[in-house]
């Protein structure tokens, strides 16, 4: 956005990621695995999809999609859903949960500076990360981009220090949330163009042009956007994997202003009011709703 965008071009600073849906092969399987290893409930049953999350809250919803092929690892779609600890302790007891329930399951782990993030893929490839913000007046910023790295974070010595017996009793009584949703597409200026030129996000950082970050309110990011594995992807298939990607917005209003902003844009969807659906360049499903 430029310096003379008003607020009705950017999306709400009170903006939060809401549940994200996944389109599964083996419903059995993928409950098992939200549910045992990172410790989730089902809070709600829907179509024959489940809604599992925490304390009332879902965060992930799995709609069973027989007969759909996962996808390619070059094509567009979800790089990972990433939920939001409140504290160490119980980010502790969902990496050590997911550890325990596959190991193969964990493909890394980061310390990015303005938080703490340890990286699982689920029985059917989706990535999920499992992470803790520091607090936001320890972060820095370079004008309008939050400083971010990726130094090593071991994972041994990380439960050693904030494992208790206390936070895996009460695993499934802490809250978690959406805190990030992390995208594959096939170019990141298209990401940027769409993201902040369209939807109203602002952009926080970059990554060598691979990579894109962006939020509102100045948070390190809600969405981003890489290429890593699928630069040059085109439209995404109808597969298994990223269904449908949620935000929610305080009001009506910021519904309303958004679709004006995609009509503008010459871009189609779908408004009720309350709520708003399209889709990126990538065909990745976006609904926006209010909260």
């Amino acid at each position: 956005m430029t310096a003379e965008s008003t607020s009705q071009d950017l999306l709400p600073a009170e903006l939060t990621m809401g549940t994200v849906m996944l389109k599964v092969g083996d419903m059995n399987l993928m409950t098992d695995y939200y549910q045992r290893a990172l410790g989730l409930e089902v809070v709600a049953e829907q179509d024959g999809g489940l809604y599992l999350g925490r304390l009332g809250k879902p965060l992930v919803h799995l709609a069973a999609a027989p007969g759909l092929n996962l996808p390619g690892r070059g094509e567009a779609g979800l790089f990972h859903t990433a939920l939001l600890f409140e504290d160490q302790a119980a980010l502790a007891a969902t990496v050590a949960s997911a550890a325990q329930y596959e190991p193969r399951s964990f493909t890394g782990s980061a310390d990015h500076l303005v938080s703490e993030a340890f990286y699982f893929n689920d029985p059917e490839g989706n990535g999920i990360e499992l992470y803790w913000d520091r607090p936001r007046k320890n972060w820095s910023w370079n004008g309008t981009e939050v400083v971010m790295d990726s130094l090593a974070l071991p994972p041994r010595r990380y439960l050693e220090q904030h494992l208790t017996q206390e936070s895996v009793e009460g695993q499934q009584r802490t809250a978690a949330g959406v805190g990030h949703v992390h995208l594959q597409v096939g170019d990141v200026h298209t990401a940027q163009d769409f993201y902040v030129g369209t939807l109203g996000f602002e952009k926080t950082a970059g990554w060598h042009g691979q990579a894109l970050f962006v939020s509102a309110g100045r948070y390190h990011h809600h969405m981003a956007m890489n290429v890593w594995n699928s630069r040059g992807a085109g439209p995404r298939k109808d597969t298994l994997g990223l269904g449908e990607v949620l935000i929610e917005v305080p009001s009506g209003d910021d519904v309303g202003a958004l679709a004006d902003r995609l009509k503008a844009a010459g871009l189609s969807s779908h408004h009720t009011g309350a709520e708003l659906r399209f889709e990126d360049p990538w065909r990745n499903r976006i609904r926006v709703a209010v909260r």
